[in-house]
């Protein structure tokens, strides 16, 4: 299904996919990994030798590759959470066509990696990545809500229709989720911090306090119908 819209230089957008069949696509804290580093390795106009990149960081950590220089970046990301079977990305274009090429290498080198690891064939992403415009300051704003409580799902699925059951578990259970970047928001000194350029999105949140304000705000939304 072609999309209604032109990725744009300077312009916002939520994307994000899933596993085909709903499949999981992180089974290891290795995978997770993996697409981390992939996240900084493949924003690069360059193309990304894997091998070579592991090979001469032997005895490295995956997440110590995001220290790896690379240059002419395709996007600026603006924030990302990975669940077991998707994933979202805040990005902004930051050169023509940079969207869709940072994620055909992204995504093909992810299920190249997948698919060797676990000995499968076949596509392991549900068709096309989804992609949808941020095309106003509110919706901006609520993305950086929405995508960091997406882990709030695994120890509460229904939070947002029910409302939230404990409060203070579930913001105990967000600073220990390491596949987001939620603890970079919230000032933590990781690698993971270098994925992001928080200086090509509106400042928001003048400190973690504010961000986790913010983030408290939503958390304490109930749906109503």
């Amino acid at each position: 299904m072609r999309r209604k819209f032109i990725f744009s230089i300077g312009e916002y957008y939520h994307v994000y996919n899933r596993g085909t069949e709903k499949r999981i696509i992180f089974t290891s804290l290795n995978d997770y990994h993996r697409f981390i580093a992939l996240l900084h390795l493949c924003n690069s106009s360059d193309p990304v030798h894997i091998g070579n990149i592991l090979q001469n960081n032997q005895g490295q950590s995956l997440i110590s590759l995001v220290n790896v220089e690379v240059s002419d970046r395709l996007v600026d990301i603006g924030a990302y959470c990975l669940m077991n079977n998707h994933f979202h990305l805040l990005l902004r274009e930051k050169q023509e066509n940079g969207i869709s090429l940072f994620m055909k290498k992204l995504l093909t080198a992810y299920s190249m990696y997948f698919n060797k690891k676990y000995e499968r064939n076949g596509a392991l992403f549900e068709g096309k990545f989804k992609a949808t415009h941020v095309d106003n300051d509110n919706y901006l704003k609520y993305l950086f809500s929405y995508i960091h409580l997406n882990p709030v799902k695994i120890i509460d699925p229904a939070w947002k229709e029910n409302g939230i059951k404990d409060h203070g578990a579930a913001k105990i259970y967000l600073a220990g989720y390491t596949h987001s970047s939620y603890l970079d928001y919230m000032e933590a000194s990781r690698p993971e911090g270098a994925i992001l350029n928080k200086s090509a999105f509106p400042e928001y949140f003048g400190n973690f306090k504010e961000f986790e304000q913010f983030v408290d705000e939503w958390l304490s939304f109930k749906t109503t119908t």
